[in-house]
């Protein structure tokens, strides 16, 4: 479409608009789907200033002026309103700009979401009505600055009927001395509603509170980054001082309340990850000390347990996992010991050393003085003791958008009774969030194995412009009235009478702030057609078919090859778990916590520190079962006394916890030696113990073995340890060959002790031998 030049008031000469067909769909197409923090309009013009020069990446070099809004008046318009539109203008070109003039102009109106998506997808050029050009006092040179302000009566953009109207703030001015031209632009929306609205909107808030974790899997700190992001000005910051900021109204004994239930969705990681900084003094990638976020993480989390007072808390999963990348990768357990509401959910990772579990007695009952087995989950005791709250335990909520129909049912074993979806993850989402002009109902359910489970449909639109806020082109207060056109025409599409209910749900690493969403959330108490819900007072409207569940185009997962390594942890883990005496998730609680941390649906952005996480979540696990071991002789050599006698040999258990082993004893090459199954052995936590191997010793010398220790499945721990084994007794085969071979030789000494005594008696008889004739008889003496 080709835009009509921009007339000019006063004679002078209008900016050929028409050279540069398509230039205002672009700038209206760059209205974002994503909100941010709000900046603070200034109550007058900024005077002309330099400002630090602009990098070439974001030079616009048809439009070099850079347009920020602070001020946009009123949010909803009325008859007979004054609009009224402050902010800063930059040069971000190379060459100065002259004789600037603004104004607004508007497109045709839109009543309904639908015909608003529309104009997102296909910018109207907003040359329906023009307003007359203000001009500003102030030139600019190449990177410097200046404040404007603009005025116009909203009867001068002829808003005919209530509804939302795409605007476009326009810039024009002289380039270097040229003639004039548009130098900038910059698209909103105005709304028009009615005083008296015959239908409202409620708006529930879900507000999340989460971080990748920095401790490492073995529960250090790998870094102190939290430190800055909980630091003035850093994101959590930002995000629980939203909340801190939200509008307050007197209640009964002068206390003030909120007016608007903004449900907090905290990861019991992070605030446990908190309270270890908050302990201080902790060590850093190993150096002792190096910990800076000692007192940042103290107040936040006092500031935290503020909030937490007066607001719902949703406790999200241990480590906020990525519910189906790991359901995918098979591994639903490490979901389910994560999940808050759980008695299996046992991840957790305090300061000291995990808690040795129960050890059953012999008819298998627990100790007398054993606590009752708990009925909800690791996550839940943690936001109880630190933040001194009861959170909600059964919703679940989808970072992505969406849950896979097998993860759904892996929660709901777990206890969940709720989920948060995004419209786009369900095949008739559009309809349950009001796109396709149905009344917006932001209650469905959906079948898993044992029944339903209910679902709270979070609209995407809103969410996406609540997320993002810092990059929205002119600044947060245009995102705010994105927001508002996309509620005042969803409200103005509902039949009289009729209220429909929307759930924002921004992305959980939301860098909006006080102004930005702060603001959004604001306006659902300050405007007469908004009207502020709860979470849980969305699941009290009638439900809705929202369809089936569906993969949303925002949908994230973790790097496969991440995902393997952590595989190798968790079986691993499960083939120690195996040999735990007493309740495995107790006593792998740390490690199952090193797991969860690890599969951070906040990783889905980064593959290449997940891969090194995951790494080290094996590492660790590797380096557990390593703690179990046979103790090597000092000599590398044992000695038996007897053909029978038992092969001794130490097994060491460095772990808080008692296992039941297999010790398994091997020879080498011989068939001289036979060594028995002792078969499942428990070794008590940190001690060493004597385990007796029975031997047969077949024939003397010395023999190769080996011994090691395994878990009762057969998994290895430990080192082997390599062995001589030596004997000096003789073996039953051995002794036999001996006292044969002695026999014979005394029946041979007999034989001839029997010949020896009959010739001499036969020779007593027959006298003594006379030599044969010619022979004498043998010298009595030597000659010599």
């Amino acid at each position: 479409m080709t835009r009509p030049a921009a007339a000019r008031v006063g004679g002078r000469p209008a900016a050929d608009a028409s050279a540069r067909p398509g230039a205002v769909r672009r700038a209206v197409a760059l209205v974002p789907l994503v909100a941010g923090a709000l900046a603070l309009a200034p109550p007058l013009p900024a005077p002309a200033q330099a400002a630090p020069a602009v990098p070439e990446d974001v030079v616009d070099a048809e439009r070099p002026v850079r347009i920020e809004v602070g001020r946009f008046e009123p949010r909803t318009v009325t008859p007979g309103s004054l609009i009224t539109v402050t902010g800063t203008l930059t040069n971000t070109g190379v060459l100065p700009i002259t004789d600037l003039s603004v104004r607004l102009q508007r497109g045709q109106v839109r009543t309904t979401r639908e015909e608003l998506a529309a104009a997102v997808a296909d910018p109207d050029p907003a040359t329906t009505v023009l307003a007359p050009f203000s001009d500003l006092p102030d030139d600019l040179a190449p990177g410097a600055s200046a404040g404007f302000i603009y005025t116009v009566p909203s009867d001068e953009l002829r808003l005919e009927r209530d509804g939302v109207y795409p605007a476009l703030l326009n810039v024009n001015g002289t380039v270097d001395g040229d003639e004039q031209q548009r130098v900038g632009e910059l698209a909103t929306f105005v709304v028009q509603q009615p005083l008296e609205p015959p239908a409202r909107t409620a708006v529930a808030w879900l507000w999340p509170l989460s971080e990748r974790s920095h401790r490492t899997p073995s529960g250090g700190f790998a870094d102190d980054g939290l430190t800055e992001v909980v630091a003035e000005g850093g994101r959590l910051d930002r995000a629980l001082a939203v909340v801190e900021r939200l509008p307050t109204a007197a209640v009964p004994g002068g206390a003030a309340a909120p007016t608007l239930p903004v449900t907090l969705a905290i990861d019991p990681a992070l605030v446990e990850e908190l309270s270890v900084m908050a302990d201080g003094p902790y060590a850093v990638d190993g150096e002792e000390d190096a910990g800076t976020g000692t007192e940042e993480a103290r107040a936040f989390l006092e500031r935290l347990r503020a909030v937490a007072a007066v607001h719902p808390v949703v406790a999200l999963p241990y480590g906020d996992v990525d519910a189906d990348s790991l359901q995918i990768a098979g591994l639903p357990g490490v979901v389910t010991r994560s999940l808050p509401g759980s008695p299996d959910g046992t991840a957790q990772d305090p300061p000291g050393a995990a808690p040795e579990p129960a050890t059953p007695t012999g008819d298998g009952a627990a100790p007398a003085d054993e606590e009752p087995p708990r009925t909800t989950g690791a996550g839940s005791v943690i936001l109880s003791d630190l933040l001194d709250v009861t959170p909600v335990t059964d919703l679940a909520w989808a970072a992505d958008g969406g849950f896979e129909p097998a993860t759904l049912d892996v929660l709901r074993d777990g206890g969940i009774d709720r989920v948060v979806l995004a419209g786009d993850a369900l095949t008739d989402g559009d309809s349950a969030v009001g796109l396709d002009g149905s009344d917006a109902v932001a209650h469905s359910t959906l079948p898993v194995s044992d029944g339903t489970i209910d679902v709270l449909v979070a609209d995407p639109t809103l969410t996406a412009l609540v997320g993002g806020a810092e990059d929205v082109p002119g600044g947060p207060r245009l995102a705010e009235q994105r927001y508002l056109a996309e509620l005042a025409a969803l409200t103005l599409q509902s039949p009289p009478g009729i209220e429909q209910t929307v759930l924002v749900a921004p992305p959980r690493d939301v860098r909006s702030g006080p102004d930005g969403a702060g603001a959004m959330m604001a306006d659902t108490t300050g405007l007469p057609w908004l009207r502020a819900e709860s979470v849980a007072g969305l699941g009290n409207v009638p439900a809705v078919d929202a369809g089936a569940v569906t993969t949303p185009a925002s949908v994230r997962r973790l790097d496969a090859e991440g995902m393997l390594a952590l595989a190798g942890a968790v079986a691993v883990r499960d083939d120690l778990a195996g040999s735990v005496v007493g309740d495995a998730g107790v006593a792998l609680q740390a490690y199952d916590a090193g797991i969860a941390r690890s599969a951070s649906i906040l990783r889905t952005q980064d593959p290449e520190a997940f891969r090194a996480v995951a790494a080290a979540a094996r590492a660790a696990v590797d380096r557990l079962r390593g703690r179990v071991t046979v103790v090597a002789p000092a000599d590398g050599t044992y000695s038996l006394a007897s053909s029978t006698a038992p092969l001794v040999l130490t097994v060491d258990n460095d772990l808080p916890f008692a296992v039941q082993v297999l010790l398994q004893v091997r020879t080498r090459g011989s068939r001289g030696l036979s060594i028995g199954d002792i078969g499942i052995q428990t070794l008590a936590p940190q001690e060493r113990t004597i385990l007796q191997v029975p031997t047969e010793v077949r024939q003397s010398g010395g023999f190769a073995v080996t011994a090691e220790v395994t878990t009762p499945a057969g998994g290895p721990l430990g080192q082997r340890v390599d062995m001589q084994v030596k004997s000096t007794a003789y073996g039953p085969i051995s002794l036999s060959i001996t006292i044969g071979a002695a026999t014979l030789l005394g029946l041979l000494f007999l034989r001839r002790f029997v010949n020896l005594v009959r010739r001499r008696r036969r020779g007593a008889v027959e006298g003594p031998e006379i030599p044969p004739p010619g022979l004498s008889a043998p010298p009595t003496r030597s000659p010599v």
